[in-house]
């Protein structure tokens, strides 16, 4: 019997040459922008965040830039970010950028609106388990990867340096109000980060058709973005300026975020924040790929047949021999010159497993619950040991 709960509020405007709609939206939820955006100053260089502070004094909206963010965003970021919303007297938040930044503004916007350290609110390993007494004052999405879908769900991944920590949060008042979605922003996006974000995107789609809470409109847009992937991350690695491809990557990234607050990411994210927790200079797309053979095997060894309509997305099917879906990840990995990446290319040693593991254990939410499959220590522990050097078939 179908059981679910579905609420998406998000408004999202799409497409190609939509970022000009910024100037004229009716739907700015302020007066006063914090416009929260990457450190690096890519934003600045490609004249993003020109326009887009143009754009919202045409429509009437002053803003204020935050350039503080890295990737892997840090709680000192958040903190001070919060900070600065208050000194400034900003009334909403635009994070404008990849994932790293519009967490950002999520995290910030939390935080502006509760008072204290972002931290308070965490519910896991360390955090303070506090309950935000307030929403989240609001949020507007601007992303320039096509990766985590963050402008369609309400999810926040922060890192705690001193005690090694990745961990997630997120409620309804995080769900951005306003998202644009405009694919010529990707255009510039160098090779690397194209891949990785865009199997990011791919991840998202499997783990929430995967999961046991996943609902009958999540696996629809999930399967798509499978196949979008598929079809159309080869195409902007050869061609970066392929717009097609790109708005079909943007899409994906879009509709697997919904998917996300649809249903939910499985174990494997949580195992990779643990990696990058260890070692923040690591991408998450990248820890993603590392551990997604050994991850989805496992999985696919066990529970064969909820993979069946997955490998269809990738072209593959269990005519053509067994564990089709694992079949065509490794296709899809070795298009995107991914397959000779493994953990010991990016400094772990075997010496790091336990600590990996315990991580796991110490900050996981209810991701084995939603599991298809029983997992068990020493299934996530073999996980790790196998993605340590690349693995084969």
């Amino acid at each position: 019997m179908l059981q679910f709960n579905y609420y998406m509020p998000t408004r999202i405007i799409f497409g190609p040459g939509k970022l000009a709609e910024l100037k004229t939206t009716p739907h700015l939820p302020g007066t006063k922008a914090l416009i929260v955006t990457g450190a690096s100053g890519s934003m600045q260089r490609a004249g993003h965040l020109d326009r887009v502070k143009e754009y919202l004094a045409d429509n009437g909206v002053d803003s204020v830039v935050y350039a503080g963010i890295t990737p892997n965003p840090t709680l000192d970021q958040i903190d001070a970010g919060a900070d600065e919303f208050l000194a400034r007297g900003c009334d909403f938040v635009l994070g404008l950028g990849g994932g790293s930044p519009i967490d950002s503004a999520k995290a910030i916007a939390v935080t502006a609106a509760n008072g204290g350290s972002y931290w308070d609110y965490i519910a896991r390993g360390t955090g303070g388990r506090k309950t935000p007494e307030h929403p989240a004052k609001p949020i507007v999405a601007i992303p320039t990867t096509a990766g985590t879908g963050t402008e369609a769900d309400p999810w926040i991944v922060v890192s705690r340096l001193e005690t090694q920590e990745k961990l997630g949060f997120g409620n309804e008042s995080t769900l951005p109000v306003l998202s644009i979605v405009d694919p010529e922003l990707m255009l510039s996006l160098p090779r690397n980060q194209t891949a990785y974000t865009g199997m990011d995107a791919f991840y998202h789609a499997v783990e929430t058709s995967l999961a046991t809470i996943h609902q009958p409109g999540g696996d629809v847009l999930a399967w798509d973005a499978v196949r979008l992937v598929k079809e159309n991350l080869p195409r902007a690695l050869e061609d970066g300026f392929d717009l097609e491809a790109r708005t079909n990557l943007a899409w994906a990234s879009t509709a697997a975020g919904i998917c996300q607050t649809l249903s939910a990411s499985l174990l494997h994210h949580v195992m990779e924040h643990s990696l990058s927790a260890l070692k923040p200079e690591l991408p998450h797309g990248l820890g993603l790929v590392i551990l997604s053979r050994a991850f989805f095997r496992t999985l696919e060894e066990r529970v064969p047949e909820r993979f069946f309509r997955l490998a269809q997305s990738l072209g593959e099917s269990a005519e053509q021999g067994e564990l089709p879906f694992s079949r065509g990840l490794a296709k899809l990995i070795a298009a995107c010159g991914l397959a000779d990446e493994c953990l010991e290319k990016h400094g772990f040693t075997r010496g790091d497993v336990p600590e990996l593991v315990d991580n796991v254990y110490a900050t996981v939410g209810k991701h084995f619950e939603i599991t298809p499959t029983p997992l068990s220590r020493e299934d996530v522990q073999a996980i790790f040991e196998s993605s340590l050097k690349p693995l084969s078939g």
